[in-house]
């Protein structure tokens, strides 16, 4: 015995918490099932005829909330997001430095931004939310390909993110990247000193 959340969902499914751990329940059964309430214990069933049963002692608080239709999840401080920031203040990158094109097109896809630094030459920019290795790799790719065509070689690579995993930042270093850690909120209101660029 001890002191459990039980949750039940208006989908059928019932879950059981506890306060350590995680936010995964200790047990749960998915719908489609049903719960059996007597007044010291649950059971819960599905159709295969397993079943949780859970035997209550104490009540502690009980609570019924309904959630209404759901509107569905809106993320802040997306890659969309900040590849539009960015794109709109490109120059807390660098002084002088100008936007050719957001979403600009190679065979394998599209690089996030393509700039001019201050000198004019060409830079290419992949944002991520988290800078992991696998983003470094696919900004390789598009600096390989974009260094082929004359008009913009040579094509210097910026991999920027809210966070950066050293391995990512490591690699990135290796290969001649730069790094830059962005701050969303910093950038909506376009603060550039609140940029590290490494």
């Amino acid at each position: 015995m001890a002191n459990r959340l039980l949750m039940v969902k208006a989908d059928g499914s019932v879950l059981v918490h506890s306060d350590g751990g995680s936010y995964k329940p200790l047990n749960w059964m998915s719908p489609p099932c049903w719960l059996i309430e007597d007044p010291d214990i649950w059971t819960v069933q599905n159709k295969a005829g397993e079943k949780i049963v859970i035997t209550i002692d104490e009540v502690m608080h009980d609570s019924k909330h309904e959630l209404g239709v759901d509107p569905g999840l809106q993320k802040d401080g997306v890659e969309a997001h900040l590849q539009e920031l960015l794109a709109e203040h490109v120059t807390t990158l660098g002084e002088g430095w100008t936007l050719v094109r957001r979403e600009y097109p190679t065979a394998i896809g599209p690089v996030d931004l393509m700039c001019r630094d201050a000198a004019g030459g060409s830079v290419a920019v992949e944002i991520k939310r988290r800078g992991e290795i696998d983003g470094v790799e696919q900004l390789t790719r598009y600096l390989e390909l974009l260094n082929r065509d004359p008009r913009l070689a040579p094509v210097k690579g910026v991999f920027a993110a809210q966070q950066i995993k050293l391995q990512a930042r490591t690699l990135a270093e290796d290969r001649g990247i730069r790094c830059v850690v962005l701050d969303y909120d910093a950038l909506r209101g376009t603060d550039s000193n609140e940029f590290r660029l490494f």
